[in-house]
């Protein structure tokens, strides 16, 4: 029995409606749990909206509502453009759930034992857009002598009463993790963090009493919880914390926390510091991506350059944009994307390339063979080709997908698409069909056999339509994981079935370039 995966994306921040930077993280999840589950692991998968803190209630006051009302209708939002998305998440949490407040009070009883929170009073600079402290040499000065943060958001002077986390207490513990291989990823984060630790780290503030709006510290009245403290704490809530019990011993540590590049600082210096106080297992890896950029240029309301992910959805189809943003930006890097790059790459790779090659071949079987498989002997270009596509589904694609190297494995899944095409010009079917119908036959299936494999392989990527192909093939929902790449026994037991294939639909239409891009 493969062993249990859990993954998590950060929880987003609601105090808007969702962009395409959302859409991107929350794709990628799905396609590692997706990927995860058709290699035979149980898998749990968590997403959802971090609903505290004091941006959200200043914005549900500029808007004339609740902080509950806002959370409430922008959570909403979100869970429909995952819905819409096919994002396969197991729980979709939020922080205002009654289970997470009483998650978090409970780390927050155990770090108060482990002696590690005291009362103290917080002077210092605060940014309400990061929901982050911030060193006087963190700062950039601009002019008018203003001061921004490290990610270029106002600051403002803090000083209130508030609890410490002693986080000077864990630099030499949290060194040593830093230094784990293969904990946090892509290594250039890895290097920031180290060097953020081995500066000296100073005591965290983890409470706020200048506005109520969210988990309510135990026996300390007035003050509400840092908004990370409960933000990051939602990741034990979803697997049981802190009652334990069977999901907790199966499914904690997490194996994944996939993240923004710009709050890798708060998962890998506060979140494990927050676990060690605890006495809490540490996750096995935290992935932190980059920043998707619109024509190279990263989006902001204010240039009026945001991209609505349910509209690119709409225009162009779910399995489309899901391609294209994992088959178009190296995962880690910043990347960027247009709707001109979408159409071009999607018709090209999945319309052209194997949206053509499933169609042309099944059509050719329907009609010269009517619709019916029959049992063939291989030859040496046969053979070849089954080895370049086994190599490619059942070894680099997954090796790749493993590392999160999205890019890299459709790289590989696309060459032997390629070579695929590149044989079905070599053998020329049609034209065996009058010299040699049986070798026609035998071309026939055995491409047949490899769209088969290819479908299996990409469907983590692109589900529904990869599902279309398998369905037109008659492949059972039974046989579609990766384990079935290496049975040799399906084509026959189809051959014995007495199995006739339809006359095809087409799966991968051509994309049109709408007049105008999506605002």
């Amino acid at each position: 029995m493969a062993e249990p995966y859990y993954l998590t994306t950060a929880i987003h921040y609601p105090n808007g409606r969702p962009h395409i930077g959302h859409a991107y993280e929350t794709i990628a999840a799905d396609v590692m749990a997706r990927f995860q589950r058709l290699r035979g692991r149980e898998v749990r998968f968590q997403t959802g909206t971090d609903e505290h803190g004091l941006k959200m209630a200043q914005k549900a006051r500029e808007l004339g509502k609740t902080p509950r009302q806002l959370a409430d209708e922008m959570s909403g939002y979100f869970r429909e453009l995952f819905d819409v998305l096919n994002i396969s998440y197991d729980r979709f949490i939020r922080t205002t759930d009654a289970d997470h407040h009483r998650a978090s009070q409970a780390i927050w009883k155990a770090m108060e034992e482990k002696g590690d929170l005291y009362l103290d009073r917080y002077e210092g600079w605060y940014s309400v857009r990061d929901e982050a402290y911030y060193d006087e040499k963190e700062l950039i000065e601009v002019e008018g002598d203003e001061k921004l943060s490290p990610q270029g958001t106002p600051v403002e002077w803090t000083e209130e009463e508030t609890w410490f986390f002693r986080l000077s207490k864990y630099a030499e513990p949290l060194l040593e993790l830093l230094n784990t291989p293969g904990f946090l990823e892509p290594a250039s984060r890895r290097n920031e963090m180290v060097a953020f630790v081995e500066r000296g780290l100073q005591d965290l503030s983890v409470s706020r009493t200048s506005f109520d709006w969210g988990v309510k510290v135990p026996g300390s009245d007035g003050h509400v919880m840092y908004v990370w403290v409960d933000a990051l704490t939602n990741y034990i809530t979803g697997v049981g914390y802190p009652d334990g019990g069977e999901m907790w011993e199966k499914f904690w540590p997490a194996d994944l926390h996939l993240i923004g590049k710009d709050i890798v600082r708060f998962h890998t210096i506060y979140w494990p510091a927050f676990l060690i106080s605890a006495d809490l297992p540490l996750p096995k890896k935290v992935f932190g991506h980059g920043f998707l950029l619109n024509r190279g240029v990263k989006e902001s309301k204010s240039l009026g350059n945001v991209t609505d992910p349910m509209e690119l959805a709409e225009r162009f189809g779910v399995d489309a944009l899901r391609y294209f943003l994992l088959a178009e930006v190296t995962f880690g890097q910043d990347g960027s994307y247009s709707a001109e790059a979408l159409v071009n790459k999607v018709n090209a790779e999945l319309a052209n390339s194997f949206g053509n090659l499933a169609q042309r071949t099944l059509s050719m079987i329907s009609k010269n063979m009517d619709g019916k498989l029959e049992s063939f002997e291989s030859n040496a270009a046969d053979d070849k080709l089954a080895l370049t596509v086994a190599t490619a589904c059942g070894t680099e694609l997954p090796r790749e997908f493993e590392k999160l190297n999205f890019s890299v494995g459709i790289e590989a899944w696309l060459r032997a698409v390629y070579a695929c095409n590149a044989y079905v010009d070599e053998q020329a079917p049609w034209a065996l069909k009058k010299t040699d119908p049986e070798r026609m036959k035998a071309v026939l299936q055995t491409l047949y056999i490899a769209i088969r494999d290819l479908a299996i392989a990409i469907q983590p990527v692109v589900p529904e339509k990869a599902g279309a192909v398998l369905d037109q093939l008659g492949v059972s929902a039974e046989s579609r994981n990766y384990a079935d790449l290496a049975d040799a026994g399906w084509f026959a037991a189809l051959v014995a079935a007495g199995h006739t294939i339809e006359k095809p639909t087409p799966v991968f239409p051509r994309l049109e370039l709408p007049s105008e891009e999506p605002a």
